[in-house]
């Protein structure tokens, strides 16, 4: 689950405008701005682990996981540096830049393809590069121009301002969402309860446009009440190389419900399809793919929380995994606050397949169990 550091466009918007809005004074009559090199500001996230799989596989890989890929190794898996100047108020420029370094880049690299290329960002990846400008329009419309992750899903890429509370990630935020997009997208508040965003992009996972179509998302942001927050998000456009007629759609609903001050819950929900896909080789017809996943953490003391997921993905067409299955997981993950910017925690996970698409020392299996230790460092 996510922590309370959301990376929703429209709710970070909502936040930074409806402030304004509602400070129309301050905001008139501020005092001087400060030198530039005073209005930026510098944040890291450091992760490292250790992964084994109970199965042993011959090829040393964990199947179908997005960043925990390698078996029984210890990772130094990612140092992110952001360097942003926030906006505050109508007529504010700013911007943000994501670099990231690390052992778990690769399996993101497609969405890398800036500077060096998709073959060649190998441990190193912009996250997220975009200027920001805010337009005197209402309490203020929040446009973004650049690369930036994407409104899909409950899980995140993690940052300083964002992380799961499970150590791996589902097969969801692996297979049925795309990671980031490249274009334009503008965000507004309409109220302290609903905000939404609209973004024209290249497309999923691509910092240079691969067909000469654009794909269009958007997002509504509802907070009916102070414990319940939902996303409604959505997603269509051309996606294939050189293939400008047939869509890719996305429906992807989130939701978080604080039900205790010890209990959080989340859901997710997505589904997915492509006209005209190429399904196995010669054979292309309409593909799709979807599932859920349930999420609840509670704190059992204000330093020690457990956290667990359940899901179910669906992909009968094998247009996301390559294979025609439906995955299942099951996830336990105990979290550790040592201190304000050092977390520790363990991950028990389980897959299973109605495909044998699994390894088990050199055959092939229907299940796989990992376990997993990991520390972050957040500043």
């Amino acid at each position: 689950m996510r922590t309370p550091r959301f990376r929703s466009p429209a709710r970070a918007a909502a936040a930074a405008l409806l402030g304004c809005a509602l400070a129309v004074l301050p905001c008139a009559a501020s005092d001087p701005p400060k030198p530039w090199y005073e209005q930026l500001t510098v944040n890291a996230f450091l992760s490292a682990s250790y992964s084994y799989n109970f199965n042993r596989p011959e090829s040393g890989l964990n199947r179908y996981r997005v960043f925990d890929f390698d078996d029984n190794t210890f990772k130094f898996d990612v140092a992110e540096i952001v360097l942003q100047k926030p906006v505050r108020e109508p007529l504010d420029v700013g911007f943000r830049v994501d670099v990231a370094f690390g052992s778990s880049i690769p399996r993101v690299v497609a969405a890398a393809d800036v500077g060096s290329g998709r073959e060649g960002a190998q441990d190193y990846d912009v996250h997220q590069g975009f200027l920001t400008w805010i337009a005197p329009v209402g309490s203020g419309l929040k446009l973004d121009f650049g690369k930036f992750i994407t409104h899909h899903g409950y899980e995140v890429i993690e940052g300083y301002d964002g992380y799961d509370d499970n150590a791996t990630r589902s097969f969801l935020f692996g297979y049925a969402i795309p990671f980031t997009h490249t274009g334009v997208r503008a965000a507004y508040a309409f109220s302290g309860k609903v905000s939404a965003m609209l973004m024209v992009v290249n497309g999923w996972d691509n910092g240079k446009d691969n067909n000469a179509s654009k794909s269009v998302g958007a997002q509504a942001t509802l907070t009916p009440t102070a414990s319940l927050t939902i996303y409604l998000n959505g997603m269509t456009g051309p996606e294939r190389d050189g293939d400008d007629r047939h869509a890719r759609t996305m429906l992807d609903l989130a939701a978080t419900f604080k039900a205790s001050d010890r209990l959080s819950l989340g859901i997710n929900f997505d589904r997915g399809s492509e006209e005209d896909a190429p399904v196995t080789e010669g054979l292309s017809r309409n593909a799709s793919w979807g599932g859920g996943a349930v999420y609840a953490k509670v704190a059992v003391t204000p330093k020690l929380s457990l956290a667990l997921r359940a899901e179910q993905f669906d992909d009968s067409d094998g247009f996301r995994t390559g294979t025609a299955q439906r995955l299942r997981e099951i996830t336990l993950t105990p979290e550790y606050r040592a201190s304000p910017h050092l977390v520790l925690r363990g991950d028990l996970r389980l897959d299973t397949s109605d495909a044998e698409v699994f390894e088990k020392d050199a055959r092939a299996a229907d299940r796989q169990a990992t376990a997993l230790f990991n520390a972050i460092v957040v500043f």
